[in-house]
């Protein structure tokens, strides 16, 4: 039985959720190990430590605009290399999340999660900002 209502909510529940998992993840970053401190884990697991502003940036951006509904296709797309640098740290730490390091099954399910997202849009109560649309002249 498909009802287009419990869809919406869906979609709605599922960009609320990622949009606080990404804020949370940029805060982490940002309030917990500390800038400098991020930057050194990224230097140790290979990626440039410099990388480590920006991806605070996207996480907490891209998370209030996935709250908000603003750009939600696009917000979950431009995240995806964020996630997908986090699984391959966790790669080598095995499945479960609760190994040492953390296990790769969480970032991969956020990874296929953003994927959805993408697919679903906004949802309902969705910020919504009209484009100007350019229409060719008729002769």
């Amino acid at each position: 039985m498909r009802n287009e209502n419990n869809i919406a909510y869906a979609t709605l529940i599922l960009r609320l959720a990622l949009g606080c998992m990404f804020i949370a993840h940029g805060l982490l970053k940002v309030m917990v190990f500390t800038l400098p401190g991020t930057v050194q884990f990224f230097d140790a697991v290979g990626f440039p430590g410099w990388l480590a502003y920006p991806v605070a940036i996207m996480e907490i951006g891209g998370g209030t605009l996935l709250l908000l509904g603003i750009g939600t296709r696009w917000v979950a797309l431009v995240l995806l290399p964020v996630l997908l640098g986090a699984v391959f740290v966790h790669l080598g730490n095995g499945w479960v999340f609760s190994n040492a390091n953390g296990g790769w099954e969480y970032p991969a399910f956020l990874v296929v999660a953003s994927i959805v997202q993408a697919l679903l849009g906004s949802g309902p109560y969705a910020v919504k900002i009209p484009l100007a649309r350019h229409t060719a002249a008729t002769v």
